[in-house]
């Protein structure tokens, strides 16, 4: 029998597991979510958005339980998993407070007389394939315009988070949900592929790897689904000056090893003018160096393990294609023994093409540092990336900011700043990054129906 199991990564101990759901079980939430479905979207507005604002203050109260949750199964550190949390209340609380102005009607001026109104409208069940690294997150930002907007979720989580998805689950119900309207399903990926198939359901949302989100979109194109991915990122972070040469490093560093590099729009590229570039090298990789993984239970640590062993493996194996080929390790690079899935904070410079690290994503706590000789050559080299989710630029000139910005092939840019999320700022990327955006006023259109009600004069 296949499980979803928890499996505490600092220690390598199997805390738990739950079998994969049967196919009867999964025909009677499909059939529960279309059930709810036609009532859910019914529902007084008003009734709704209640309904997410007891999410959020459950999730508050919850905070430190819930946070612990994270820490046990893909071993972020307490201190960062708190921060997930109170992030995901203000999600739920954002889209309570945001929907009924997001839902209005829109008066479109048209000619010939008479009336044209554009209404937004549920289309039906929604399936959502959620990953490791932010579980309570990931799912927040599908689920809470969604479930604003009238639609009702299915909703499979990685297998190695099965506690942290039933306690969103729990949460949702327990704020007053019908049931059906959110559901947990421990399905395997046949059942994914038939369940996104159903007449039943109209559209599928997954944040994950390039591979899952092309499998994934060719299913749903196939059976005319539509479809939000959030794929992987590379994302460059632009050094153009000296300037604040400190606050630069230690953002480089920051957004590099927030949530032991485990993270999509995390800094993995750092591509640095000459002129700059041996003052930064020597300050980051020092930086780096400091940083030392620990107990992630422990409020003091800087980083803990990585999720799994077979990521460990993966980084190592990405970080030793790239020495055996002539990059330089400058620091790190190795696994550390024993039963955690840990792995040092590493370096590397001289990476080229032809290495898995040039163009591949890196989903540790491993940098890559390039030498440029203008700007226009770190825009060249940070749009050679198949991805294109964010990026970073930082320098004092804000004007030559705004340039190489706008030339970015990226779906989101932060100047003088690292890539954070919050309830009000659109998430996605493009490219091999993904397709469509989640948050603001655009996470709640992406499953929607745009209706034109003509009245001719």
């Amino acid at each position: 029998m296949s499980y979803y199991a928890t499996v505490n990564p600092a220690t390598g101990e199997r805390v738990n597991e739950y079998p994969v759901a049967s196919d009867e079980e999964v025909e009677n939430t499909l059939t529960r979510a279309h059930s709810a479905y036609r009532d859910w979207r019914r529902t007084p507005l008003r009734q709704r958005t209640d309904a997410l604002r007891r999410v959020a203050e459950l999730h508050r109260k919850r905070a430190d339980d819930l946070a612990r949750l994270l820490t046990l199964e893909m071993g972020k550190p307490i201190a960062e998993a708190r921060g997930e949390v109170a992030l995901v209340a203000s999600i739920y609380e954002y889209y309570a407070e945001n929907a009924p102005k997001f839902l209005e009607d829109e008066q479109l001026q048209i000619a010939g007389g008479g009336e044209a109104v554009v209404r937004t409208e549920p289309i039906g069940v929604l399936v959502g394939i959620m990953p490791w690294n932010f579980p309570y997150y990931q799912v927040a930002r599908f689920a809470a315009p969604n479930i604003a907007l009238g639609n009702t979720i299915v909703l499979k989580h990685s297998r190695n988070c099965p506690q942290s998805a039933l306690a969103t689950e729990a949460a949702l119900a327990e704020a007053g949900l019908p049931d059906g309207v959110y559901t947990n399903v421990f399905a395997d990926n046949r059942q994914i592929s038939r369940m996104i198939a159903d007449p039943r359901v109209q559209g599928v949302s997954l944040t994950g790897s390039e591979r899952a989100g092309s499998a994934i979109g060719e299913i749903a194109g196939r059976h005319m689904k539509k479809y939000v991915l959030e794929l992987g990122g590379s994302d460059p972070f632009i050094v153009l000056d000296a300037d604040n040469l400190e606050r630069t490093v230690a953002a480089a560093v920051k957004n590099r090893m927030y949530n032991a590099g485990q993270a999509c729009t995390a800094s993995k590229r750092f591509i640095v003018l000459e002129d700059v570039h041996d003052a930064f090298l020597d300050r980051f990789v020092e930086a780096m160096r400091q940083c030392e993984p620990g107990d992630p239970t422990d409020p003091a640590t800087g980083f803990g393990p990585l999720a799994s062993h077979s990521a460990v493996d993966e980084l190592a194996e990405q970080v030793e294609d790239a020495v055996a080929k002539g990059a330089a390790l400058l620091t790190g690079g190795h696994r550390i023994e024993g039963a955690g899935a840990f792995f040092e904070a590493t370096v590397l410079a001289g990476v080229t093409p032809g290495m898995r690290a040039y163009s591949e994503e890196l989903f540790g706590p491993v940098a890559v540092v390039h030498k440029v000789a203008s700007a226009e050559e770190a825009v060249a080299l940070a749009n050679s990336s198949p991805y294109g989710l964010a990026a970073s630029v930082f320098t004092s000139d804000l004007g030559q900011a705004r340039e190489v910005a706008e030339r970015l092939e990226t779906g989101m840019v932060w100047i003088n700043g690292v890539s954070r999320s919050a309830p009000d700022l659109p998430f996605g990327g493009v490219k091999r990054s993904g397709v469509g955006r989640e948050l603001a006023r655009y996470g709640i259109n992406e499953f929607a129906n745009k209706k034109l009600v003509r009245i001719p004069h």
